[in-house]
């Protein structure tokens, strides 16, 4: 079949140089965004009761621009205020300029890993001594403490946010011929917003591989799973996908 809409379970980027944006030009595709998944912050109130000190650790292991924005926020709720010698290891080089948003890069101790979870160990391991808060959502990823557990580091999980599903009801119908998801939270939304939706003839593509696997738990078809090891983003491996199809007959 002939790839001509897409609708991406994310919100739309502004960036105007956005590889979704040029992906759209390059192969006249319609693209539509809609977030599938909110994040709702936990409260401090909510938070303190789970007797975590915050002040008791001495790095924070960040995975995501919403962990980077709920720990802050929840320092601020709580009027802590982070000590200069608080080191932050990061899971990519995004997260780690992001960072920059709340902090003096150059007065920190900034540890990135490459892109995944499993490379910012190889870091972790080597700060053994350090005790790590990793703020979280209330769908953490198993692998991560399955991580940290199996290195022997001392760590603390914490839910600083958590993740609801969208109302989605101003979508009509899902008559796209690709739909495209990054957690299992987006799959959870789809099943709960549509709960007559039959997959047919739409393509899923679906980022990692919590949301591969969440997509064939919940019974659907998984036709495209990213990364792929010529395309590590999203779109690369779409841009991918769209060439392969366009030359069957």
């Amino acid at each position: 079949m002939k790839i001509k809409t897409i609708l991406v379970s994310q919100p739309a980027p502004t960036d105007e140089k956005s590889p979704y944006h040029e992906l759209a030009r390059k192969y006249n595709l319609k693209i539509d965004f809609h977030a599938f998944i909110n994040v709702e912050a936990v409260p401090g109130q909510d938070f303190r009761q789970e007797r975590i000190n915050i002040m008791d650790h001495s790095a924070i292991v960040l995975t995501s621009r919403n962990a980077v924005d709920h720990f802050f926020r929840m320092c601020k709720e709580l009027r802590l205020t982070v000590p200069e010698s608080m080191k932050y290891f990061c899971v990519s080089e995004s997260v780690a300029y992001y960072v920059q948003k709340y902090i003096v890069y150059r007065k920190r101790k900034v540890f990135i890993g490459k892109q995944t979870f499993l490379d910012l160990m190889d870091v972790i391991k080597k700060h053994k001594d350090e005790r790590f808060l990793v703020p979280c959502s209330d769908i953490q990823k198993r692998e991560i403490p399955n991580l940290l557990d199996r290195a022997g580091v001392k760590y603390t999980n914490a839910v600083f946010y958590r993740t609801v599903a969208s109302d989605l009801s101003s979508l009509k119908n899902l008559s796209y011929d690709m739909l495209v998801f990054f957690s299992p939270g987006g799959i959870e939304s789809l099943k709960k917003n549509f709960p007559k939706f039959k997959q047919n003839g739409i393509i899923i593509a679906a980022f990692g591989p919590t949301t591969a696997k969440s997509v064939r738990d919940n019974g659907f078809r998984l036709d495209l799973e990213a990364p792929l090891p010529e395309a590590p983003s999203m779109t690369g491996a779409m841009e991918l996908f769209i060439k392969r199809e366009a030359k069957k007959k």
